[in-house]
């Protein structure tokens, strides 16, 4: 299984961008998906998650409110929108995957990164 994140760019602050990540090869078997986060000089760090069953979300407090996670028709594909980017929000971002149940503890597939840089 890969994980292939994309739409990441140069954009405004205050502008949007939808991030997507698509797994590929066998089907894919996930309870929770997320969308993690790295800035230069600065430890990778959560985003947002969504769950396979009843799709509940999560997000930072960072993001809350201005980024939304969701899952595509497909079980294999999970996007992030984000609304009134601020400068703050450039990092390479990853989409992960796992079995487990519990948010926190490590994941078990993790994408290549895109990168999104905010512009002020």
């Amino acid at each position: 299984v890969q994980l292939q994140a994309s739409g990441g760019g140069l954009v405004q602050a205050g502008n949007s961008l939808r991030l997507s990540c698509a797994a590929s090869g066998r089907p894919l078997s996930w309870n929770i998906m997320a969308w993690f986060r790295q800035a230069p000089g600065r430890e990778r760090e959560f985003v947002a998650a969504i769950r396979w069953r009843g799709s509940p979300t999560y997000y930072a407090d960072s993001v809350r409110g201005r980024f939304t996670i969701s899952r595509g028709s497909a079980n294999d594909t999970v996007y992030l929108r984000t609304n009134s980017v601020k400068p703050e929000d450039t990092a390479v971002y990853y989409c992960a995957a796992k079995v487990a149940m519990s948010l926190n503890g490590e994941y078990d597939y993790w994408g290549q990164g895109t990168l999104v840089t905010v512009s002020s």
